[in-house]
């Protein structure tokens, strides 16, 4: 069949989908991703993966509501013109306008994935601002008016599909909860955890609601008792979001020798292999990828007991869920595995068990292609 897969930049395609693609490609499947920022680079390679690179307008960001008319108007001119037998869409806006056009070009079957329910459902610490209140309005609106058109949504946890699908009473045909995009457990091979020197390693995003300030705040607390305990932060900053970490805020931490950031690195697996605990206080997930990737390698890991995050954590078992905006039990628990290092590589152990029952993108995969067959 002719599929089309539809996201938002080319980095998520390329590194949430590889695997995806390559399997359907194998399957015979003819096979297009969609993005909206190509460069020679990226379609280079999307191309070796076996698939076609094609352009879009939609932007992914943009809240301009004329312009994702216009990209939704020229997506359903391209699918008229190559005619896909499914249209498969993920992340928040290519679900919303890519369901729709594919609607109006009747495209035989229609697939959305939701893999997280985004800023716009994330509550902070303070309470929501008013720009997030009518942003998540609009897009509930959007979400009535383009979810019953699919033939069937994914959601990563249960908690998301509760919190949009039930409490806004929106319908449609099929729901199916995936439970993770998994991971490559032949690439994120177990390594025993590095406990002479203890370190902690944070990977997302430089924002708020990933935690990077409870983080933060943590490692001054533990930094001030255990000098040799280390803390790595890996990750992009966004200053133009109104909850990114500023480059000067980091740079109190960096001056006081508090955390160490390399700044942006190609290969996150060697730094997984080089940390002993992985840390991420996030206030929302679907279900994250880096989490898994730190599992998967056999680390400790402490995170939040929250969406998607909450999903990745047997109490005890492999790591430990603490509460949200909560640096000082997020300290408390660091303090723990500095104290009980044994700890860390039993654990460790666990996680790795976990991923390889929970998170196999191997099977992950064939479930998702099943769901998106229709299979």
């Amino acid at each position: 069949m002719k599929i089309f897969i539809i996201g938002n930049v080319a980095s998520m395609m390329i590194n949430f989908r590889e695997e995806f693609i390559k399997k359907l490609v194998a399957n015979k499947h003819d096979v297009y991703c969609l993005v909206s920022d190509y460069d020679d680079k990226s379609r280079f390679i999307i191309s070796s993966f076996g698939a076609t690179p094609l352009d879009y307008t939609l932007n992914a960001k943009g809240l301009n509501p004329v312009k994702d008319i216009k990209a939704t108007y020229d997506l359903v001119n391209l699918f008229k013109k190559h005619k896909p037998d499914i249209v498969f869409s993920f992340f928040v806006k290519p679900v919303i306008f890519a369901t729709i056009a594919a609607k109006i070009a009747k495209i035989a079957r229609i697939v959305g994935m939701i893999e997280g329910l985004g800023a716009a459902f994330t509550l902070h610490k303070n309470g929501q601002t008013k720009k997030a209140k009518i942003i998540r309005n609009i897009q509930v609106f959007l979400y009535k008016l383009s979810l019953p058109l699919l033939d069937e949504l994914i959601f990563l946890n249960k908690d998301d599909k509760k919190d949009l699908m039930d409490t806004y009473n929106i319908k449609t045909k099929s729901i199916s909860i995936l439970g993770g995009i998994g991971v490559d457990l032949n690439k994120f091979t177990y390594s025993k955890p590095p406990v002479d020197s203890i370190n902690f390693i944070f990977i997302a995003r430089l924002l708020a609601e990933k935690g990077i300030f409870e983080y933060l705040e943590a490692a001054k607390i533990v930094k001030d008792k255990h000098k040799d305990a280390k803390f790595y932060v890996l990750g992009s900053f966004d200053e133009q979001n109104p909850f990114g970490l500023k480059k000067e805020e980091l740079k109190q931490y960096l001056d006081g020798g508090v955390i160490i950031y390399p700044g942006f690195v190609n290969n996150v697996n060697e730094w997984i292999v080089n940390s002993s605990v992985f840390v991420l206080p996030s206030y929302r997930e679907g279900v994250p990828r880096s989490t898994q990737e730190a599992m998967a390698t056999g680390r400790a890991v402490i995170t939040t007991d929250s969406v998607g995050c909450k999903e990745t954590v047997e109490e005890d078992l492999n790591g430990f869920l603490i509460p949200l905006y909560d640096s000082q039990t997020l300290a408390q628990k660091m303090i723990y595995f500095i104290q009980n290092p044994e700890k860390i590589v039993q654990m460790g152990i666990e996680s790795r068990k976990i991923a390889e029952k929970k998170f196999n993108i191997t099977k992950k995969n064939k479930e998702l292609i099943n769901i998106v067959l229709g299979n």
